[in-house]
């Protein structure tokens, strides 16, 4: 009898985890486990902002997947995936194609534009190395072009970012910190450089308990942070973005416009066929797609409703790892013919958003509220349990963070 094929798009928290998992679960002669993936390393996403703002060298965000996976179980492919083609279970990818028996779909996020006129065409996103490797260069570039050019342009000096959602506010926090780096190098003074947020809500942090994200506005505006809350971003041209606040357009040059307001899952779920909610594979309670008793959709790519509000859970890398551990259990099951599969059951341990390198809020362990240095310290422990948990003792030495007072 042939061993099933089982397939796993991306190495992001779910798609490696996933695989790390069933690597211990399956033995090579029950099945043949591959993972697909554009790049050669997965990435940590949550410090994605801290490699844009220029606080956090890439190089320590990506981590090799042929040093986490066991090549002798896991076959990694690098490839780009194309699409999924579930009626003939088969994956096209940019060099090939692959079939499935069991197909585990993890592709990440993309931007959601909202339809914003130029936002596409000139914001800068936060989606991947490349992505943050750009805008730390582009910022670099614009402060350095300021006394280059003979005419002063003061949109060089003007920073927009577009929501104040949880990695936009982390992204302010790092650039908040970075901002007197870069004036020093290239000889600005700090108090001609804009750091802006536009938001839709009347607060930022919108998910977040009032009372942290007041302390979270207060701590970003004690370091040159304006909040324009209650505003809708109207267009992003390369030069200037406009916005609508209380029924008046208002204009701000700027040559820098990071859009964080909003993300979707990979395209390929919709191109692909498969009944999607906003592009999310609403996913039955064993997190497989409804129709298919062979697809399992994690982290991005699937949408996991809260019972208790009725609402989507945030698709976090807390919930990505989690969302794994069921994903490979029943894949196992469904391999080895042992029994029911189980339903994924979220435990939401708290979220800690970083401010910077030395101030952080949180709420944790039934609403437990942390500020400062006691979020930071939890954040990093946070950081650092989960590359034990993907590459042990040696990942978290090479790759951890343990400058919790600096």
């Amino acid at each position: 009898m042939k061993k099933p094929d089982i397939v796993i798009l991306g190495a992001g928290y779910g798609g490696i985890m996933t695989a790390l998992k069933l690597q211990k679960m399956l033995n090579v002669n029950e099945a043949a486990i591959t993972l697909v993936n554009k790049y050669d390393y997965h990435y940590q996403t949550t410090w994605l902002h801290e490699n844009a703002a220029g606080t956090l060298h890439h190089d320590r965000t990506r981590i090799p997947i042929n040093d986490v996976i066991n090549t002798d179980k896991v076959q990694f492919i690098l490839d780009t995936v194309v699409s999924i083609k579930p009626d003939k279970k088969k994956v096209k990818l940019e060099n090939g194609d692959l079939n499935y028996d069991i197909l585990v779909i993890g592709l990440g996020f993309e931007a959601e534009t909202f339809g914003i006129p130029g936002l596409k065409e000139n914001a800068f996103t936060i989606g991947d190395i490349d992505s943050a490797r750009l805008i730390r260069e582009h910022l670099k570039y614009n402060f350095a072009m300021y006394h280059h050019e003979n005419c002063k342009n003061l949109g060089r000096l003007n920073i927009v970012v577009g929501g104040g959602g949880f990695t936009g506010v982390e992204f302010l926090g790092e650039l908040a910190n970075r901002i007197p780096e870069l004036c020093e190098e290239y000889d600005i003074n700090k108090s001609m450089v804009r750091l802006i947020n536009i938001e839709r809500e009347t607060t930022v942090l919108p998910g977040f308990d009032s009372q942290l994200a007041e302390y979270a506005m207060s701590s970003l505006e004690s370091r040159g942070v304006e909040f324009i809350t209650g505003a809708d971003f109207k267009k992003c041209e390369p030069d200037r973005i406009v916005y609508e606040k209380d029924g008046k357009e208002v204009s701000i040059p700027t040559y820098t416009t990071i859009w964080t307001a909003g993300v979707r899952a990979n395209s390929i779920v919709e191109e692909s066929g498969f009944d999607h909610n906003q592009g999310k594979i609403d996913v039955c309670p064993d997190l497989r797609a409804p129709g298919y008793d062979d697809i399992f959709a994690i982290g991005d790519c699937a949408l996991i409703m809260d019972r208790a509000t009725n609402t989507p859970y945030p698709p976090t890398a807390q919930i990505a790892v989690q969302q794994s551990d069921t994903a490979a259990r029943n894949i196992t099951a469904l391999v080895q013919g042992t029994g029911e599969l189980t339903e994924f059951e979220p435990h939401m341990l708290g979220t800690v958003a970083s401010l910077g390198n030395n101030d952080a809020i949180g709420d944790v362990f039934n609403n437990r509220k942390l500020f400062g240095w006691k979020a930071v310290i939890m954040k990093k422990i946070i950081e650092n349990r989960y590359l034990f948990k993907l590459g042990g003792w040696g990942l978290l030495m090479r790759k951890g963070k343990f400058n919790i007072f600096y």
